[in-house]
């Protein structure tokens, strides 16, 4: 039987695509024998903006990549800056980031649950998740004034501490997490509609994800166990108890159930960080990086001078360049960045994880049928912020 290949552009929209992103799918008959993502559409310049201006100015740009888990970039960021400046950053402030880089992942991972599902044209599990992704908003707001792209870290440490019944809307959240995710895994994650549109899609073997620098939970859902909390741990997360999820069958289905399942962990995390929280500084002392307290500028010259220098000018690190990964809800996310001794950087470039993961669509949607294609990019979870920075 003869038949010819049709070409068809899925996208660029924001329903299905997650942002605007464009597909070329050649199909043949109901298969899909060629993917080719089209990237760009949202481009934003941030690096080369952000080699225009101070390091501290950077901290409006770094959260804007991925408007999902938006710590994680800043988190990646100033750990880069701070290795750069060897700043010298107080257990307080490292406990704080912590429990926002998980907080984060928890928002990330219900929004991905719940657009995932939505993609599959399954409309109730976007209101379950979305309740617990406003609380964890709210929590976010709580701390800094902002529900999304908060610019809350500093080098050096934190913008400011956190309020004193901030811990205890935490500890209050994780129960309503808890409460949440059996909710979720009782009424969704074994709907037999869900389970045959996953199991068995869009399989990505080890190897072939390793090859492809995949990270994050797209790596760890065909058994490879990287995590870098735990393989190159940062903000003290060597003295955190937790398990780094693996699946093994690498299809849509571990992609889905490994980010539900790393929910439990990041609420397990938040609860050891609450724990650890004492009262302390939260900024480096070092006037040559953290800004004076406001209260000493009306008493010091001192003061006035060095929170006049920080504001126009920033700081001057010395030559050099650093290279920080962390975990973030979709993989490793890095700042790569070059001083020339100046207050501004030489260059800056991003190691963002949708940016690599998008490489394994066409590998998981080569054969599989139209439908399946949505099912596994919803699974994959691209942020086009992440993509097209």
């Amino acid at each position: 039987m003869h038949t010819e290949i049709m070409s068809l552009n899925v996208g660029p929209q924001h329903p299905s695509t997650h942002g605007v992103l464009r597909l070329v799918v050649d199909m043949d008959g109901e298969f899909v024998t060629k993917v080719v993502p089209h990237m760009g559409y949202l481009h934003t310049g941030f690096e080369k903006t952000m080699e225009n201006r101070t390091y501290q100015q950077n901290m409006t740009y770094a959260p804007r990549t991925d408007y999902l888990h938006s710590f994680s970039h800043e988190l990646a960021y100033v750990l880069s800056a701070e290795k750069l400046m060897q700043a010298q950053v107080p257990e307080r402030a490292n406990v704080v980031r912590v429990i926002l880089h998980e907080l984060g992942r928890i928002h990330s991972h219900l929004v991905f649950v719940g657009t995932g599902l939505l993609d599959l044209g399954a409309l109730t599990p976007l209101f379950y998740t979305f309740r617990e992704k406003e609380s964890v908003n709210d929590l976010f707001e709580a701390v800094c004034g902002y529900r999304m792209n908060q610019g809350y870290l500093r080098i050096g440490g934190l913008s400011r501490d956190i309020p004193d019944n901030w811990p205890a809307m935490v500890a209050a959240f994780c129960d309503q997490m808890d409460r949440g995710l059996d909710e979720y895994i009782n009424l969704f994650a074994g709907n037999p509609i869900f389970l045959d549109r996953a199991t068995n899609i869009g399989i990505i073997p080890p190897e072939v994800a390793i090859d492809l620098g995949l990270t994050g939970p797209n790596l760890r859902a065909s058994g490879v166990p990287l995590d870098h909390r735990k393989d190159n741990p940062y903000c003290g997360f060597e003295e955190y108890d937790f398990q780094v999820i693996t699946k093994q069958t690498g299809d849509s289905l571990a992609r889905f159930t490994i980010r539900m399942d790393e929910i439990r962990q990041s609420v397990n995390l938040i609860r050891q960080g609450l724990k650890k929280l004492r009262p302390g500084p939260i900024k480096d002392p070092n006037r040559k990086i953290s800004l004076p307290p406001r209260h000493e500028l009306e008493t010091s010259m001192e003061a006035v001078i060095h929170h006049f220098k920080l504001v126009t000018e920033g700081f001057h690190p010395p030559l050099g360049e650093v290279y920080v990964p962390i975990e973030s809800a979709r993989g490793e996310v890095g700042y790569y960045l070059v001083s020339d001794g100046g207050s501004l950087p030489y260059r800056v470039k991003i190691r963002a994880p949708s940016f690599v993961n998008i490489q394994a669509l066409e590998y998981a949607c080569v054969g599989a049928q139209f439908a399946d294609l949505i099912t596994i990019l919803a699974t994959i979870d691209p942020v086009l912020g992440d993509v097209d920075r």
